[in-house]
C-alpha cells in the first residue's frame, strides 16, 4: 500500500504543470510562515512567547490539568504568530470573517443575491470582501495594539516581566495597525495566489500550514507526558504504553469519522422526463441531488469560538471596575451585588467550564441550522427541478418537493449538528478530564481536525484530476477517494 503511494507521489512529480503548480504552493507557504514569524517593530516579543511557554510548563507540570485560554486558542490559527507579536498575529480570520459576512448578507439582501446570479457578480462580491477585509483588520489591528500596551488585562493568566511596547504612543498604535493590516492581507493575497496557480484551496491551507506548525510543539508536550517528573529520585508518569495505543487509536477513530462525515452525503434519485425545447428533443434520464450530511463545514465552530471570545472578558473587566470592585487590607479584591455577578459570571464562562461547553454546544447547534437555513435554498432547488423537467419520485414538482427537501435536510443537518457537537468538545474534555495538555488533545479535535482532513481531502481531489488527465492512477483505489 505505501509502495503505491509513493508511487503515486512521484507520479505527481513527473507532470511538469503538476510538479510546478506543488512547488509554487511549498514555496508560498514558506513565505507565509515567515510572516508568522517576523516580529512588529517596537514590539519584544520574546516578553510574550516566554510568558506563553512558561505558560504551558506550568501545565504540563500541573497533575490536575489545565484550560488553555482562548488567546492560546486564537494564537493555535496563526501558527504561533500572536505569540510571537508577529506581522501575522490577526492571520487569515478576517478574510474568513469578511467572506462569512458577505456570503449571509448575500442570502438576505436581495440586490446582492441578484448581483451573486449575474454574470462577473461572484468576481464583484469577492472584490467586496477584500474591502471588508482591510476595515476588519484596520479596526482589529488598532484594539491589538492598545492591547499590547497594556498586556496585563488582555493576556490575562500569564506572567509578563517588562513591556511588550518599546514606545508607546499614537505612532506606534497607527505603525502596528498598519503592519498587522498589511500582514493579513499579504496573507490573503497569497492564498489567492495558490489557489490560481498552485493546489488546493489557498486559504485553507494557510489555516492548515499554521495548525501544522504546532505540531513539535505538540510533539515535546507528548514526549513530557509519558517521560514524567522526577519526585524522589525516580521518574514518576501517571501514563503509560497502553495509554499511548488508546490516544492512537482514539486519533484514528476521530479522523475516520471525520472524513466519513465530510464525504458522507444523502443522494435523493431525481427522474428527468423527455422535453422539446425548439426544434431540440431533449432525452429524459435519471441523477440523483447530492445533500451533505455535515453542509455547514467547520463554519459553525469558528462562529461559536468566535462569538465566546467576548463575554467571559467582558464580565471580567466589569467585575475589575472600580465603581464595582474594591480592595480591602488584605489586597483581596472584593465588592458588593454586581461585583459578585460580574465575578460569577466570569468564573461561569470561563473556557472549559461545564457552562462554557453548554453555551458552546447549543451555540453549534444554532449556527448548523443557520447556515442550512441562509445557504441551502429548497424552494429555488425545487422551482429548478421542475422548470427543467425534472421530479423527486413519489414527490409532486413544486410544494411537495420543497417540504420533501426542507424536511430531509433538516434531519440530516440533526445529525452534522451533533457531531460538530462531540468534535468541539472533545480537546476540552480530554484536557480538563484525562489531564493531556491541550497542546495535545487540540489535534484530537475541534476546527484543527476539521480544517487539516478537509484541506487535506480537497488537495486529494485536485491531484487525482490532474493525474487521471494523463492517464495516472489515483491516491486512492481505481483513482477515485470513495464517497464521490
Amino acid at each position: 500500500m505505501f509502495k503505491t503511494y509513493f508511487e503515486t507521489l512521484a507520479n505527481c512529480f513527473r507532470i511538469p504543470e503538476l510538479r510546478s503548480r506543488i512547488w509554487f504552493t511549498l514555496f508560498v507557504l514558506v513565505i507565509c510562515r515567515l510572516v508568522a514569524l517576523t516580529p512588529v517593530p517596537g514590539l519584544d516579543g520574546e516578553v510574550l512567547l516566554k510568558a506563553f511557554d512558561d505558560l504551558r510548563e506550568a501545565e504540563a507540570n500541573n497533575p490536575d490539568g489545565s484550560s488553555p485560554n482562548l488567546l492560546g486558542l486564537y494564537s493555535l490559527f496563526t501558527g504561533g504568530a500572536l505569540e510571537r507579536c508577529a506581522i501575522g498575529s490577526l492571520g487569515i480570520m478576517p478574510y474568513i470573517s469578511a467572506t462569512i459576512i458577505l456570503q449571509l448578507m448575500t442570502a438576505v439582501v436581495p440586490s446582492l443575491s441578484k448581483l451573486s446570479r449575474e454574470e462577473g457578480g461572484r468576481t464583484q462580491i469577492i472584490k467586496y470582501g477584500r474591502y471588508l477585509t482591510v476595515l476588519l483588520c484596520l479596526g482589529q489591528g488598532y484594539v491589538m495594539s492598545i492591547g499590547w500596551e497594556n498586556p496585563g488585562r488582555v493576556f490575562q493568566g500569564l506572567d509578563l516581566e517588562g513591556e511588550l511596547v518599546r514606545d508607546p504612543g499614537t505612532w506606534y498604535r497607527i505603525q502596528t495597525m498598519l503592519m498587522l493590516t498589511t500582514g493579513t492581507v499579504l496573507l490573503m493575497w497569497m492564498g489567492e495566489q495558490i489557489t490560481e496557480r498552485g493546489v488546493g484551496n489557498g486559504v485553507s491551507l494557510v489555516i492548515t500550514i499554521g495548525i501544522i506548525a504546532r505540531l513539535p510543539q505538540a510533539a515535546q508536550s507528548l514526549w513530557d507526558m509519558f517521560a514524567g517528573q522526577m519526585v524522589d529520585g525516580e521518574m514518576v508518569s501517571q501514563f503509560n504504553m497502553f495509554h499511548g495505543f488508546l490516544l492512537v487509536g482514539l486519533l484514528l477513530g476521530i479522523v475516520a469519522a471525520v472524513i466519513a462525515m465530510t464525504q458522507g452525503q444523502r443522494k435523493i434519485p431525481v427522474q428527468y422526463a423527455q422535453r422539446a425545447v425548439g426544434r431540440k428533443m431533449y432525452q429524459g434520464g435519471s441523477s440523483f441531488l447530492p445533500l451533505r450530511v455535515n453542509y455547514a463545514g467547520v463554519m459553525p465552530i469558528i462562529f461559536a469560538q468566535a462569538i465566546l471570545m467576548f463575554p467571559q472578558a467582558i464580565f471580567q473587566f466589569l467585575a475589575g471596575l472600580p465603581a464595582v470592585s474594591s480592595i480591602d487590607p488584605q489586597g483581596n479584591v472584593t465588592g458588593g451585588l454586581l461585583y459578585s455577578v460580574f465575578n460569577t459570571l466570569s468564573l461561569k464562562l470561563a473556557y472549559g467550564e461545564p457552562w462554557f461547553l453548554v453555551l458552546e454546544g447549543s451555540m453549534i447547534m444554532f449556527f448548523s441550522y443557520f447556515w442550512v437555513a441562509t445557504q441551502f435554498n429548497e424552494t429555488q432547488i425545487a422551482d429548478d427541478l421542475k422548470k427543467y423537467g425534472g421530479y423527486i419520485p413519489g414527490q409532486r414538482p413544486g410544494a411537495p418537493t420543497r417540504d420533501f427537501l426542507h424536511h430531509a435536510m433538516s434531519r440530516l443537518t440533526l445529525a452534522g449538528a451533533v457531531f460538530l457537537v462531540v468534535i468541539a468538545i472533545i480537546p476540552t474534555i480530554m484536557s480538563d478530564q484525562l489531564n493531556i495538555p491541550f497542546a495535545v488533545s487540540s489535534f484530537f479535535g475541534g476546527t484543527s481536525i476539521l480544517i487539516t482532513v478537509g484541506v487535506m481531502l480537497d488537495t486529494m481531489r485536485q491531484l487525482e484530476s490532474h493525474l487521471m488527465m494523463r492517464h495516472y492512477d489515483g491516491f486512492l483505489k481505481k483513482g477515485k477517494i470513495r464517497g464521490r
